[in-house]
């Protein structure tokens, strides 16, 4: 395997790291403490073509590989972990799904303008009674001639008030558990549609977190996503990938802590010299290296497979889990280096405590990644073929017109 990036990755990189730090890091404190997203920064993530980076040129996106994508996402979360989500919920969650799963006209109706960044995207399936344990959802989907009738409430939904398009995942035939459930492509603007936000949140509160609720939403059947009874094999495959966005992610974050607590220790003084001096400073800043050197491998190894198109299930979950796992110890140490300045928000290392703290309950538990390792290792579980796959990168294919 060849771990140096290519001059289009690093490119990528520079382009992501460079708008970040003029148009991201000096502001994105304020609107965090407003608890608003600011309203600048979709449109110029559109502009910069990253919500699209992964999706072939001919359905509207740049056409870059998988590894491009995790660098994205780890320059956009070391300068705030709700760009990060924009990246999961809208390319990772929707538009790959729309990739792998949907057909040629569903990929030119939604994907292409997403792609683009001409409208956003969300993705529905925790609901107030509905995380972890996925078949006690209560949303249905009843079928009446050609169109589904959805009724029921999403929870917990990211850009769930700025989104254009939903993957909504819904019991079909509730009898049937897991094997019941079927994904709908679901638009704003379909009667029996709201959204709300949620207030009050521990972390990443400069982004858009909120609900979907349905009643009696007519939803035609050309908008279902695979076939009926897929719902849950899609909704799977959706988080595989967008577990390697958020585990991308979180590496940024483990790269923030390192960053500026190098920086603020090499400033800091006491006892007469830097506290970069200090020995349990130095292995502090010496443990956050490791934890990022170590999330950046597992990150790789995924970004990897897929580009190979190989199934990837657990190698993303162990990425997602220790990543996410090691960037809430990293923010724990950064504070520390920072001592009483780390307990106020004059430093961003406490907002990357907080932001730090949801990755590890969102897209799977670490308790879940937990289970599911550990059924690997027991050979309780294997990577089975899904009926559609993500396709490897492949240069003629995602580049081409």
């Amino acid at each position: 395997m060849d771990f140096a990036l290519t001059e289009e990755h690093r490119q990528v990189q520079k382009m992501v790291r460079d708008w970040a730090a003029k148009e991201v890091i000096p502001v994105v404190g304020e609107w965090d403490r407003k608890q608003e997203m600011n309203p600048t920064f979709l449109p110029r993530m559109a502009e910069l073509g990253i919500l699209g980076i992964s999706i072939p040129v001919r359905y509207g996106g740049q056409g870059f590989d998988y590894i491009s994508l995790g660098l994205v996402c780890e320059e956009l979360e070391r300068a705030d972990t709700h760009l990060r989500v924009v990246m999961s919920v809208h390319h990772g969650l929707n538009s790959q799904a729309l990739l792998q799963w949907g057909s040629e006209e569903q990929k030119q109706r939604f994907l292409v303008p997403q792609a683009r960044g001409e409208q956003y995207a969300a993705f529905c399936l925790t609901e107030p009674g509905a995380g972890s344990d996925v078949a006690s959802m209560n949303a249905t989907a009843r079928k009446v001639g050609d169109t589904y009738i959805l009724n029921g409430e999403k929870m917990w939904i990211s850009l769930a008030t700025k989104a254009h398009n939903f993957l909504v995942v819904a019991k079909t035939d509730p009898t049937k558990g897991h094997a019941g459930m079927s994904a709908f492509l679901v638009t704003r603007d379909m009667p029996g549609v709201t959204t709300g936000d949620i207030h009050g949140k521990l972390g990443v509160r400069a982004g858009s977190t909120g609900w979907v609720a349905m009643q009696d939403v007519e939803v035609p059947a050309a908008n279902r996503l695979g076939e009926e009874g897929e719902g849950f094999k899609i909704a799977m495959s959706c988080l595989d990938n967008g577990r390697f966005t958020v585990a991308a992610g979180a590496t940024g974050l483990i790269r923030a802590c390192l960053e500026d607590s190098i920086k603020y220790a090499m400033e800091r003084e006491t006892f007469g010299k830097p506290i970069a001096q200090h020995q349990l400073v130095k292995q502090k800043i010496a443990f956050m290296r490791q934890w990022y050197d170590s999330a950046s491998l597992l990150v790789w190894r995924a970004g990897w497979l897929k580009n190979q198109g190989v199934r990837n299930t657990r190698e993303t979950s162990m990425a997602k889990w220790y990543a996410t796992d090691h960037s809430v110890k990293a923010a724990l140490e950064a504070i520390q280096v920072h001592g009483a300045y780390g307990f106020s928000d004059e430093y961003p290392v406490e907002r990357y405590l907080r932001n730090s703290k949801g990755a590890v309950i969102y897209e799977g538990t670490s308790e879940i990644h937990q289970l599911m390792q550990a059924d690997y290792a027991f050979g309780f579980r294997e990577d089975k073929p899904l009926r559609c796959e993500m396709p490897a990168y492949d240069v003629e294919y995602f580049q081409g017109e």
